[in-house]
């Protein structure tokens, strides 16, 4: 499979990504139990096919020992010069605490070792709360990392407006900023891209698929109940679903993306995706990647080919015009997570 040269975005002059990122939020555990083996053996199908930027943390069970693992195969495999054609994100996600350089050089640097890299080519960096300035202490430390070669850059995840704006006047240099956003969550929109275009920060984006419900699984059916959603993913956007418009609209939804998708010869999860691949700032989709259990490597691939038509557009947002302002019920992007 070779993906158009539209699959690509030059993040920085030393970061050539896929646009769609391969989640692996999939393989913490909370999805069910994955396969090592399997798992690392099929992330050679899956940068075969050009999809060779990965999203991880290290607070998402063995992801990063994966990397780490993958790194040493391709290695091996195919020579050292093929690791140059992967990109490996990841995240860290300390508890709430005072910072120290010795403290956050410590867990960087367990970062490196579990995925056997001298430089982490994009960290992003979460911080639980607001009330105390450790997040800026952290950030400082981070930027004196980079500064010494074990950082190659620097990005954010479920920061709000107002704060990723601190810190960026702070003269901390963020690339890109991870945030939920979807034909549902739509908050984004309201502060946070108009920030990112000013700066100059690109967002990376998940929660995009609503764990799968943006899909033909879910396209006449009755609303499920909560012991009915298998995995975690499923179980935190039919919240967002229900405080979004409820089931009845949401079926409304997906019948407007599958008449679309039909008239495209592509799925309601390409729809989705290519939606908010198109919207200003974005460098990147996060798709779940579901090693050795499911892949959609053809279908993700439909979407570089795909354009929305004004028509579209103008059917999809007739429709998200019906529903409730989530940004007004939850707060701006990563609120709901405080």
């Amino acid at each position: 499979m070779n993906l158009p040269s539209s699959s690509r975005l030059q993040l920085t002059p030393d970061l050539n990504i896929c646009r769609i990122l391969n989640g692996m939020w999939q393989v913490s555990g909370k999805h069910g139990a994955i396969d090592p083996t399997t798992a690392i053996q099929t992330m050679f199908d899956y940068i075969d096919a050009g999809f060779t930027t990965w999203d991880l943390a290290d607070i998402y069970g063995p992801a990063e020992d994966f990397i780490g693992q993958f790194r040493h195969q391709l290695a091996i495999n195919r020579g050292q010069e093929a690791l140059s054609n992967i990109q490996a994100f990841t995240k860290w996600v300390p508890k709430p605490t005072p910072m120290t350089k010795e403290f956050v050089e410590e867990q960087i640097n367990i970062s490196r070792q579990r995925m056997g890299v001298e430089t982490l080519d994009l960290l992003q960096f979460h911080c639980w709360r607001y009330q105390d300035n450790n997040y800026l202490d952290a950030l400082k430390y981070l930027s004196e990392l980079q500064e010494e070669g074990k950082i190659k850059h620097l990005g954010l995840t479920n920061f709000d407006t107002e704060h990723l704006h601190e810190i960026v006047e702070a003269g901390i240099n963020i690339v890109s900023h991870q945030v939920q956003f979807s034909l549902i969550d739509r908050r984004p929109e309201v502060n946070m891209i108009p920030l990112c275009l000013q700066k100059n920060v690109k967002l990376f984006t998940y929660g995009t698929l609503c764990g799968g419900f943006l899909s033909e699984k879910f396209l006449g059916q009755p609303e499920p109940q909560a012991e009915q959603l298998s995995t975690a993913s499923l179980k935190e956007y039919k919240i967002m679903i229900d405080k979004w418009g409820g089931w009845g609209l949401f079926q409304e939804l997906l019948t407007v993306l599958s008449s679309i998708a039909a008239k495209h010869g592509v799925s309601i999860s390409n729809i989705a995706v290519r939606y908010i691949l198109d919207k200003p700032a974005v460098a990147g989709v996060i798709v779940g990647a579901r090693l050795g259990i499911s892949e959609h490597l053809k279908d993700n691939a439909r979407v570089f080919n795909l354009q929305l038509d004004r028509e579209d557009s103008d059917r999809i947002n007739a429709v998200l015009e019906k529903s409730h302002n989530l940004y007004d019920l939850i707060g701006d992007c990563g609120d709901e997570l405080r």
